[in-house]
């Protein structure tokens, strides 16, 4: 059984905030994400997409903010349980709780922050009939483990930056790498374009344009994939491949949370207050994309302010009788749970003779 002082259902950027905010107050942190990385849209989505509204970077790629969050909070030594959904809870008497995941991992904790963006993310799948057959058996929805597909020849369906993204990266892995999209142009960074290209002109990439995957063959394992040549169906064929990775995207769905009695308001999360974000469930909080409230905005930022406002309200549930005197960083720094503190210098004062 994972033991923490707060128990953070979400990885994505307002969750490791929250670690942050919670860290400033002693407290320790633990974070469920049913994707196999942190980080949440932001690295499943768009990771060479650039932000402009997070203040202080007039411009930050959303895998870089990712990456500063991560090296922001390392001091405070979050635990991760990633790939897995948070599936059921129970209250305790003493009124914490126990949080199970769909793969049976037990997480107690008096305190629970749902800051799941918009939700646990399903994959979309392509409308291809046999396609749940050969799902873990050469059909992956998602890259986990880039190490499983070394030497073996992968097929890539997609247009947006997750199919570039991983297009690139098992091109120095795989044997043989296709990337099929059904249109000629891509919806990704443009620099994950023009290096698409580059591997294509040198024979590391094979790029078929405008196609699509419109079925799967094999036996106990995937053995080959049919492509549809959208221009002229002359010239359609059937491809041998080890795997098929259709990367169209992740939608949204609240999943087993929706049954926790909690009070759901138009797929949304709804707070009982802006004062600390607390659902209709004492102990349980909602903050981020997930919550709804009169005047809600998803953005980045106002989840950086829900997620600090919360976790001063569970340091007071948690230690009702302690008195927590806020210092800004500036003046009390930043200790960390390993021993490292960041501080700004101190004057030195010198008499003169």
């Amino acid at each position: 059984m994972i033991k923490t002082d707060i128990l953070i259902i979400g990885a994505g950027p307002t969750g490791l905030f929250a670690v942050f905010e919670a860290g400033l107050l002693k407290l320790k942190c633990h974070i469920i994400d049913a994707l196999p990385q942190p980080g949440g849209q932001l690295s499943e989505l768009y990771p060479k997409k650039p932000i402009y509204d997070i203040p202080g970077f007039p411009e930050v790629k959303a895998g870089q903010l990712v990456d500063n969050l991560m090296e922001q909070i390392k001091s405070f030594q979050p635990g991760f349980t990633l790939g897995e959904k948070a599936q059921d809870i129970e209250k305790q008497e003493d009124g914490s709780f126990i949080v199970t995941t769909d793969h049976g991992t037990k997480h107690h904790a008096p305190i629970i922050a749902i800051a799941g963006g918009l939700g646990s993310f399903v994959p979309r799948k392509p409308p291809i009939a046999n396609l749940s057959l050969f799902e873990n058996k050469g059909v992956h929805y998602m890259v986990k483990d880039p190490e499983q597909f070394r030497d073996k020849s992968v097929v890539i369906a997609g247009g947006g930056d997750s199919a570039l993204d991983w297009s690139i990266y098992l091109a120095d892995i795989a044997s043989e790498v296709t990337l099929v999209h059904r249109r000629n142009e891509f919806r990704g960074a443009l620099e994950s374009v023009d290096r698409v290209k580059e591997l294509k002109d040198i024979g590391k990439i094979k790029l078929i344009t405008p196609a699509e995957i419109v079925d799967v063959h094999g036996g106990e394992h995937l053995e080959s994939v049919s492509i549809r040549m959208n221009n002229n169906p002359e010239e359609d064929f059937e491809l041998d491949t080890d795997y098929f990775i259709p990367l169209f995207g992740l939608s949204p769905k609240l999943g087993p949370i929706a049954d926790w009695g909690l009070e759901i308001e138009k797929n949304a999360i709804k707070v009982d207050n802006t004062l600390d974000y607390q659902t209709n469930i004492p102990g349980i909080y909602a903050i981020g994309d997930v919550n709804t409230y009169p005047g809600k905005l998803k953005l980045i930022l106002c989840g950086f302010h829900e997620a600090t406002l919360m976790c001063q309200s569970a340091f007071r549930r948690i230690h009702p009788d302690k008195r927590y005197v806020m210092k800004y960083t500036t003046v009390g720094g930043v200790t960390g749970f390993d021993g490292t503190r960041k501080e700004a210098p101190k004057a030195v004062i010198r008499s003169i003779d």
